[in-house]
C-alpha cells in the first residue's frame, strides 16, 4: 500500500466515525417531534369531541288550521210572471147579400175576394186615410180590405194598429208600369196622361191611382181606379189652399197584381 492509499483509507474512517453521532442525534430529534405531534393529536382529538349525550331538540308549535265557514247563500225568491190580457180583437159578420174584399182601402184597388152574408172574421187593423178595415177572413187564408158599410163589428176598432199597404207583395204583373206619364195644370184641374199599356182582356184591369191632393183648404188621400187598359187620362181638383205638396203615384193593374208605381210629375201652381 502506497502513502497515499493509506491516507485515503484513513481519512475515510475518520468521517465514518464522525458521521455516527450525528445521525443518531437526528433519530432522536425525530422521535421527538413525532412524541409531540402524537401528543398535540391527541390533545385537538380531546378538545373536539362531540358530546356523549345527542341535543336536545325542542319541537316546533303544531298549528291548527282552522276552516273557512262556507257562507250559506241566499235564495232569490223567483218573480211571479202575471200574464198580460189577451187583447180580444174586434169581430166582423158581413151584413149584405154579397161584397168585395180589396187589396187596398178603397174601391179603386184590386178585387181580392168575394164575401156573402153571414160571412165572419177578425179585424186585426185599419187605414188612417180612411174608416176601411183590414180582416182575415175565417174562410180565406190571407187579409183584405173591407169597407164598414158592408159588415156588423163587435169590439173597439179605434184601438187597432194602422196598416201599411204593401201593394208590391200583391201577387205579380207581368205587363210593367205605364209609359211618357205627364200631367199638365189648368187653374185647379191637373190632368194625368200616359201610353196605353197592352194585356190580355182576361189579364186586364185598367189603372190604379194614388195621390194627395188639395181640396178647399183639406189635404186628401185620392185614389182612382180604371176598368180597362183603353182608359188613359184622368182630371183631379187641386188647388193652393195646402201648405203641404200634392204628389202622385200610376200603376199598371192586372188580375194577378199590381205593376212598380211611376211618379207622377205633378205641375206647380
Amino acid at each position: 500500500m502506497s502513502f497515499i492509499g493509506w491516507q485515503g483509507v484513513f481519512l475515510l474512517a475518520l468521517t465514518l466515525a464522525s458521521c455516527a453521532p450525528w445521525e443518531q442525534d437526528q433519530q432522536t430529534q425525530a422521535a421527538r417531534q413525532q412524541s409531540e405531534t402524537a401528543a398535540v393529536w391527541t390533545a385537538t382529538l380531546t378538545v373536539t369531541a362531540p358530546p356523549t349525550d345527542p341535543p336536545t331538540i325542542t319541537p316546533s308549535p303544531t298549528v291548527t288550521l282552522t276552516p273557512t265557514e262556507t257562507p250559506t247563500p241566499t235564495i232569490t225568491a223567483t218573480p211571479t210572471i202575471t200574464p198580460s190580457p189577451t187583447y180580444d180583437y174586434p169581430d166582423a159578420v158581413v151584413s149584405v147579400a154579397a161584397a168585395h174584399c180589396r187589396y187596398g182601402p178603397s174601391t179603386a184597388y184590386l178585387h181580392a175576394a168575394d164575401l156573402y152574408e153571414g160571412d165572419r172574421g177578425i179585424v186585426d187593423g185599419r187605414w188612417p186615410y180612411s174608416n176601411w178595415l183590414y180582416v182575415k177572413w175565417d174562410k180565406l187564408n190571407y187579409h183584405c180590405w173591407v169597407s164598414p158599410s158592408v159588415v156588423e163589428v163587435t169590439g173597439d176598432v179605434s184601438a187597432l194598429f194602422y196598416v201599411d199597404l204593401h201593394l208590391e207583395r200583391v201577387g205579380s204583373n207581368m205587363y210593367g208600369p205605364p209609359k211618357n206619364v205627364r200631367a199638365s195644370r189648368q187653374g185647379d184641374q191637373v190632368t194625368i196622361t200616359w201610353d196605353k199599356v197592352w194585356m190580355t182582356e182576361d189579364d186586364d184591369r185598367g189603372y190604379l191611382i194614388e195621390a194627395w191632393v188639395c181640396q178647399n183648404g183639406a189635404y186628401l188621400w185620392w185614389t182612382a181606379g180604371f176598368e180597362n187598359q183603353y182608359t188613359t187620362s184622368y182630371t183631379v181638383t187641386d188647388d193652393d189652399s195646402c201648405s203641404l205638396p200634392s204628389s202622385g203615384k200610376l200603376y199598371t193593374v192586372e188580375k194577378h197584381g199590381f205593376s212598380e208605381p211611376v211618379t207622377i210629375p205633378w205641375p206647380d201652381h
